[in-house]
């Protein structure tokens, strides 16, 4: 074997490792993004506390109550009187408190995305569902402490 076939190896081997290397650090940086869990992976004591203790959320006068995936129905510190609503481009929480209504979580049906969100805190908030025929937006406001699905402007 000649001096030129070890150095085109040498090349060879070199430059596989430096792409496995680049790629890997790709993969970890944007697998996290992809794949993690929002908030970081919860223990098995975190997940048995927010199961035996779950926060019950009072259905809406426009569907019943629902949390998008990855969120979590357990209280936080500034969390006032929450609803759940539903049209037929998706669902929605809201929550009442001291800074106005906000949404809480948000998932569009199968078949929609989510358009538009103004999420709050505000006088009002507003999620818009686009499907391939059809849009629904969902507008809420708080009256009183409880969170109302209105008529938008």
């Amino acid at each position: 074997m000649g001096r030129r076939s070890i150095l085109v190896a040498t090349g060879w081997v070199a430059t596989a490792a430096a792409a496995t290397l680049i790629g890997l650090g790709a993969i970890r940086l944007v697998g996290e993004s992809i794949t993690g869990t929002p908030g970081g992976v919860r223990s098995e004591a975190e997940i048995e506390r927010a199961l035996a203790a779950p926060e019950p959320v009072p259905t809406g006068t426009t569907g019943a109550a629902s949390t998008a995936p990855g969120t979590s129905a357990a209280p936080s510190a500034s969390s006032g009187v929450r609803r759940g609503f539903a049209t037929d481009g998706g669902t929605a929480v809201a929550e009442c408190g001291a800074g106005g209504v906000r949404l809480v979580s948000w998932a569009p049906a199968q078949g929609y995305r989510v358009r538009d969100v103004d999420r709050g805190p505000d006088d009002d908030v507003e999620v818009t569902f686009q499907g391939p025929t059809r849009e629904y937006e969902l507008k809420v406001r708080c009256i009183g402490s409880e969170p109302v699905s209105v008529a938008d402007d």
